[in-house]
């Protein structure tokens, strides 16, 4: 993998930085390397932290360098299976995810936002998607956001392609804190520091409920969250007495 995308194990963080700094974009073989460092991140970390080295967080999703798109709808179908894959990435990652946003969040970028299990932005951060504005149909973020976000949220930003602020984008759904500028790195690391001194299996067991219990009936949802709490409570590191 190019230095597109730094990837850094930091202490019980895995760090992950988006660095195409030309154009502050994602490819996709950088997306298919985003979705290889998380699924394995519960092997060494106990949270991803993405973010990015340029002055956006990410401004959209780019063609790698001498791979036009295949002239077959068929042929190109695959062609974005790295996009989608690193969205059901996300999703899968056993162990949170932070998104730490500033700058433009723009396409790819705002679905990865509204993908992370807790997002911090910047007051100064913007968010948009843009695709209907080239004449492309934004299904492949819509697939990332349609249940992160109410159905008239993401048909107003789909159909306007138009900028809002980080609170609108906390208000539907995309963020969970928005932070003063100066602000976002010391709250970040507040939030690190508190999310690290957790019980590790609460922590999972928390994301891989609300993994699966959403596509379940009312009955199966209150039974796997019985059986996960039965089993997540017994945990010995469950019974340390919290610091």
């Amino acid at each position: 993998m190019s230095s597109d995308l730094i990837i850094q194990q930091d202490g019980r963080i895995l760090r992950v930085q988006f660095n195409r700094t030309a154009d502050n974009g994602v490819s996709d073989s950088m997306a298919a390397a985003l979705s290889s460092a998380v699924l394995q991140a519960h092997e060494t970390s106990d949270l991803v932290v993405l973010s990015s080295t340029g002055p956006d967080f990410c401004t959209g999703r780019v063609r790698d360098a001498g791979s036009p798109p295949a002239p077959e709808a068929y042929a190109r179908r695959p062609e974005y299976d790295s996009i989608f894959n690193s969205y059901k990435a996300l999703r899968s990652c056993q162990v949170p995810v932070m998104g730490v946003i500033e700058g433009r969040c723009m396409g790819f970028g705002t679905a990865i936002a509204a993908l992370c299990d807790v997002s911090f932005a910047s007051d100064q951060a913007t968010f948009n998607i843009p695709e209907i504005a080239h004449n492309v149909m934004p299904t492949m973020v819509m697939s990332a956001l349609y249940d992160r976000m109410n159905r008239n949220a993401i048909l107003w930003m789909a159909y306007s392609a138009d900028f809002i602020d980080a609170h609108q984008a906390m208000s539907y759904g995309i963020l969970s804190r928005v932070v003063a500028k100066v602000q976002l790195h010391a709250e970040v690391q507040r939030f690190i520091d508190v999310l690290l001194s957790r019980p590790r299996p609460a922590i999972l067991g928390l994301k891989e409920y609300l993994r699966v219990a959403p596509r379940m009936d009312e009955q199966g949802a209150i039974d796997y969250a019985r059986s996960l709490h039965s089993m997540v409570n017994t945990a010995a590191e469950m019974k340390r007495k919290p610091h």
